[in-house]
């Protein structure tokens, strides 16, 4: 789902009262020495695995494939996690807003990477001037424009500021270790260029349809053109129906192989799309699944983004 920027407001808020707050004593660490870090998610969980190896014990709050941290409702064990841990990490940008509800005066000594914020993202989006607004103009058969959304863990560029935070992080909390860490960081950002250099420009020139904008990012290193319907990605986010004249539009497009391939969030369930999906399979459209966690049978972040950019890039290639 798109950034929403009255949430943004509202975990912004809560997040500055943990962050600005001051004293407390550094939380301790696991009984076998480790770092306890606790994540809202198993993807951001496995990027400070990476970095941190053996030296760090990490929690995913959101550890099930089909979890959704839009619609999460945290539970006092989770309180309990976040208020123990020495380092958190989480999205934000309204992506995962319960984390931000575990963020008080309690959890004050843990270290916190919130990463949409370090991604910057967000100074890159502006609403248009009103006098640069023109409705009347707009059409529901227009693509979507998804310049910025919540989904960062798909911009590899944010994924290696992440990974560096993390070892400046865990660096301060075992300043022993921080010859380990920085290493770590450094070669999980040689392995993202190299993921960045396998997609880069290989769908310039192409189409493809996203049936939820959650890895525009990779569409954008990729070179190749989001020709989703406004309407259809704004139904689907918003969990509305799809307007009749977009889903006809998508269908259309599959049907006349205007598109090279589908992307497709697996973890989104919509009749519409499971339809858009089929057709796809009897157009002979490639669709490539993507996820919001990690799913089952992966090592961690790169084994996983490593396949889901071979499919796009073998997709686009034809």
């Amino acid at each position: 789902m798109t950034v929403r920027n009255a949430m943004l407001g509202a975990v912004a808020a809560v997040t500055a009262v943990a962050l600005t707050a001051c004293g407390g004593s550094p939380a301790s660490p696991t009984a076998d020495g480790k770092i306890k870090v606790v994540a809202s998610t198993n993807v951001w969980g496995s990027v400070v695995k990476a970095v941190g190896g053996d030296a760090v014990d990490v929690t995913a709050i959101i550890n099930d494939p089909s979890g959704d941290p839009h619609s999460y409702n945290s539970k006092p064990s989770d309180v309990a996690l976040v208020r123990d841990a020495q380092l958190v990490i989480f999205n934000g940008g309204g992506y995962d807003d319960f984390f931000a509800t575990l963020l008080t005066t309690e959890t004050e000594k843990a270290k916190k990477i919130e990463t949409f914020p370090l991604s910057g993202k967000i100074h890159d989006h502006e609403e248009p001037h009103p006098e640069e607004s023109h409705p009347e103009e707009s059409h529901a058969e227009e693509p979507h424009d998804h310049s910025v959304n919540e989904h960062v863990w798909y911009d590899l560029d944010t994924v290696r500021k992440v990974a560096d935070q993390a070892a400046a992080d865990l660096s301060e909390i075992a300043p022993d270790k921080k010859a380990a860490f920085t290493d770590n960081a450094a070669e999980f950002g040689r392995r993202l260029e190299e993921l960045h250099q396998r997609l880069d420009g290989v769908g310039k020139g192409k189409k493809v349809l996203e049936t939820e904008p959650v890895a525009h990012y990779l569409l954008d290193v990729a070179g190749v053109e989001d020709a989703t319907p406004e309407t259809f990605s704004e139904a689907v986010e918003g969990e509305t129906d799809i307007p009749a004249a977009a889903l006809a539009d998508v269908i259309r497009l599959v049907d006349e192989k205007q598109v090279s391939a589908i992307v497709n969030n697996v973890q989104t369930e919509n009749t519409a799309v499971k339809q858009v999906v089929e057709k796809a399979g009897k157009a002979g459209v490639p669709v490539v699944e993507v996820t919001e966690t990690l799913p089952e049978g992966v090592t961690g972040y790169l084994d996983w983004m490593t396949k889901q950019v071979d499919a796009l890039a073998g997709a686009l290639r034809g």
